[in-house]
């Protein structure tokens, strides 16, 4: 992300606006800066006197932030819930739809696992632990 304009361009380009009496399209095309930008920048200038940057990029967090009880009460009833079952009750329940990635990124923040279990592996699967069938 591209980082904000100094203050010292910020402030000529206002200063421009307000003392030389340019519109905010000529101080742009004068330092540079998108028309955009500009009136913007003039606009909050005359509204609030305010010249300095504002935070640049969305607010953290998540859709499912709010859900933190429901979705991790859904795991301590059904330890072995999927993903996808956690995203059909959140949108039968909650009305929110998530994706399984989405889900899964969540779970990992939150710090939340799932090791699977060797008996629940797979007959074919290499590397179990099971014993062959008919040998105890």
């Amino acid at each position: 992300m591209a980082r904000a304009y100094s203050m010292d361009l910020r402030e000529r380009v206002i200063q421009a606006s307000q003392e030389e009496g340019l519109s905010a399209r000529a101080a742009a095309q004068r330092f540079g800066v998108g028309v955009t930008t500009a009136i913007v920048w003039i606009r909050r200038f005359r509204q609030d006197g305010e010249s300095t940057p504002r935070r640049q990029g969305a607010a953290r967090g998540s859709k499912l932030d709010r859900h933190r009880t429901f979705i991790l009460d859904l795991i301590e009833k059904r330890k072995d819930i999927t993903l996808t079952e956690i995203a059909d009750c959140l949108e039968s329940e909650c009305h929110v739809r998530a994706g399984v990635t989405t889900l899964w990124r969540w779970l990992d923040r939150q710090g939340v696992t799932y090791k699977k279990n060797g008996t629940r592996c797979r007959t074919a699967t290499p590397g179990c632990r099971r014993p062959p069938p008919g040998v105890v």
